[in-house]
C-alpha cells in the first residue's frame, strides 16, 4: 500500500488545537455501529448539512473593483462569456465560483494575488 502524504500550511500544534475535542475513538465506533445497524436492516438516520453560499452578483463585485468583464474572467480562471452569462441572468456560477466573488468582495486585496 502506498504512504498517504497530506501538505498542510498548519503547524503540528495548530492540527492538535483543530482536533483537541474530537474523540475518533467514539466517532469511529459510532460509524462501525451504524453500519451493523443498517447490515440488520435498521433505519439509519442519514445527516444532511445543508450547505449555505453567499450572495454575489457578479456584475455588481466587477463594477466595484473597476474590471472589464474580460479582466474579471482572467482573475476567477473563467472565460468571458461565462461572465457575460452571470451577468445577464443566463446562468449561475457554481458553488466554488460564488465563494470565490464573495471573498473578493469582502477583501478587495485578493485580486491583486489572483491576477
Amino acid at each position: 500500500m502506498d504512504e498517504l502524504v497530506l501538505e498542510t500550511p498548519l503547524s503540528p500544534e495548530e492540527i492538535a488545537e483543530n482536533f483537541k475535542d474530537f474523540d475518533l475513538t467514539s466517532a469511529l465506533q459510532n460509524t462501525l455501529e451504524e453500519i451493523d445497524a443498517w447490515k440488520r436492516g435498521e433505519e439509519v438516520p442519514i445527516v444532511v448539512r445543508e450547505r449555505t453560499l453567499p450572495d454575489v452578483d457578479a456584475a455588481e463585485i466587477r463594477k466595484s473593483l473597476s474590471l472589464t468583464p474580460k479582466d474579471f474572467a482572467g482573475i476567477l480562471g473563467v472565460s468571458t462569456q461565462t461572465v457575460e452569462e452571470w451577468e445577464s441572468g443566463r446562468s449561475n456560477p457554481t458553488p466554488t465560483e460564488r465563494k470565490l466573488m464573495y471573498l473578493i468582495q469582502e477583501d478587495h486585496t485578493l485580486v491583486q494575488k489572483l491576477r
